[in-house]
Order: structure tokens, then sequence, then C-alpha cells
């Protein structure tokens, strides 16, 4: 059996057994980070070119919430619309971005993600302004579990409703990065020149790429509004998009795993340091630093160093 699987597979089984052996607060913590863990599978497509990708997790928050208040009660069909959404919204804006690299286009994506952040904040009748949306209750497969108040709810159906959507997304995202059209953007990732050079349609898989990251985004963003029951004008904000890169450093954005590692550290390392000072976002900015310049792969690099110099050790 190869080493991703195993780690996928013993991923997998770990998470599954956890609410077995901690309280639910923990099982708590864990919807926002497989919220975060899908939507950086998507958001690590385009690592290094993109800082606006927040505003997908707002799409997937408001459209849970624009669903919801019309009586749409599946949580499903909110997924599958705010798939369709995100799509629709970041065809033209990734038609337009992708005309640009480097620098530019992240500045570019940073842009239009301020701009519906303003749209967010200003239209108050519309969007509701800093008081959000309400994001209803919904059913998960058909079920509705109303013997469940929300927490058990959360810690327990819907938490296992998640892991089966990160494990999907997972399975996903690693075929289209094990695919021809993922050797094609690890190509152009590496010399867009060059690949340019050999006849790839360096724009198009640029465009295709957004638009799929988008759709991993929206749903993120649906299970975070869900998991909070309001989708808020701060989600779409620029800090948002730079905890996601934030995430995706600490755990190791050159491997596949790493954005899903960086995300669990990074909700757990904030929910301890929060208990213990007011000066929590110095002590990150602190660890991410100290993470960049000792262990630049991350915390997934890291494990994977430790493991060659195992193996090195034992020959």
């Amino acid at each position: 059996m190869k080493a991703p699987l195993v780690v996928a597979v013993a991923g997998t089984v770990a998470f599954a057994l956890l609410p077995l052996m901690v309280p639910p607060y923990y099982l708590g913590l864990m919807i926002p980070f497989f919220g975060y863990a899908i939507a950086l599978l998507g958001f690590n497509l385009l690592f290094g070119y993109t800082f606006g990708h927040a505003m997908f997790l707002g799409i997937g928050a408001y459209g849970a919430a624009v669903m919801t208040g019309l009586g749409v009660k599946s949580f499903e069909l909110v997924l599958i619309a705010v798939i369709l959404a995100s799509a629709a919204v970041a065809l033209p804006i990734g038609l337009l971005c992708v005309r640009y690299v480097g620098i530019f286009f992240g500045m570019l994506t940073l842009a239009f993600g301020m701009l519906f952040h303003s749209f967010l904040f200003k239209f108050y009748y519309v969007t509701g302004g800093d008081s959000g949306m309400r994001v209803a209750r919904m059913k998960i497969l058909g079920l509705e579990f109303v013997k469940y108040n929300k927490i058990e709810f959360l810690a327990g159906p819907f938490y296992y409703y998640c892991l089966g959507l990160l494990v999907i997304g997972g399975f996903v995202m690693w075929r289209l990065v094990h695919s021809p059209f993922g050797l094609h953007l690890r190509t152009i990732r590496d010399n867009a020149l060059k690949a340019e050079y050999l006849g790839v349609h360096v724009r198009r898989f640029r465009l295709a790429a957004f638009v799929i990251s988008a759709a991993f985004g929206a749903v993120g963003g649906a299970i975070l509004g869900f998991r909070v029951g309001l989708a808020d004008p701060d989600l779409v904000y620029w800090t948002q998009s730079g905890q996601l890169v934030f995430m995706a450093v600490l755990g190791g954005f050159a491997n596949f795993f790493g954005p899903i590692v960086g995300a669990l550290s990074y909700i757990l390392l904030q929910d301890q340091l929060q208990s213990l000072t007011q000066y929590w976002r110095f002590v990150l900015g602190a660890i991410l630093a100290l993470i960049v310049i000792a262990f630049p792969q991350g915390i997934a690099g890291l494990a994977v160093q430790f493991k060659r110099l195992v193996a090195g050790r034992a020959a």
C-alpha cells in the first residue's frame, strides 16, 4: 500500500474514532477545520497566485443563507447551488485575472474580494450588512435528526457528514492533481513561459484551476456558515484570505496533505492561544515566521524529512 493511501486511511479512521475519545467541544472545533480543509484543497491549486480566495468562502456561506431563506432544507441542494454560483462568479473574474501573472494576479483577486466584501457590508437591505444573514438548519442526506440539539447535531451526524465531504473532496483533488490536467498545472507553476512554448494553453488551465478552486472554497464556506448559523461579511474580509495562506504555509503547501495539516494545526493553536493570551495573533505570527525560516516545507514537510532521516539511519 502506497504511503499517501496509508496516511489518508489512517487519518480518516482517526477522525472517525475521534467522537469516542473527546468531548463535544472539540468536535465542534473540527467543523471549521473540515470547512477550511476543503477550501484549502482547492486553494492549493493556485497557491502563490491568489490572495482573495475568501470571496468564495463568502459565496458558499451567503449562498447557504439565501437558499435556506427561500425554504430549501437540503444541504446537498445547497452545496450544488453554491458550487454553481461560485463557478459562475469565478469564470468572468478568472477570465480577467488570468491575463496577469504573479503578484498582479494575486492583487487583482484580492481587489475583487474586497469589492465583494464592500457589497456585503454596504447593501444592508439585501445582505444584512454587518449583522449578516441567518443560515437555517438543514437536512443532511434527507434526514432532519430532530432529536438532536444544535451542539449534538454538529458533534454527531454533521461531524461525520463533513468528514465524508472532506474524504470525497480529497479523493477528487488527488485524482485531479495526478491527472494530465494536474501535471499541466505543475508545469505552469514551475515555468509558465516554458510551458507555453511547449504548447500548453496557460491561461485556459489557470482559468480552469481558478474555477475548480472557487467551487471547493464555496463548499467550505457553506460548512462554515452552517456551523455558526450566520453568513457574515467578515468571512470575506482580506484577513480571511491571509488566514488561508497562513494555514497553507503552516502545513506545507508543497505536500498534498499539507493544507489539511495546516488547517487542523491552526484551529487547535488558535483555540489554545485564545484561552491563554489576548495576543494570540502575535504568537501565531511568530510561529509562522519560525516555520518559514527554519522549516520552509511546513509541518507536513518536516514529517517527511523526519521519516527520511529515520529510514536513512535504519539503512
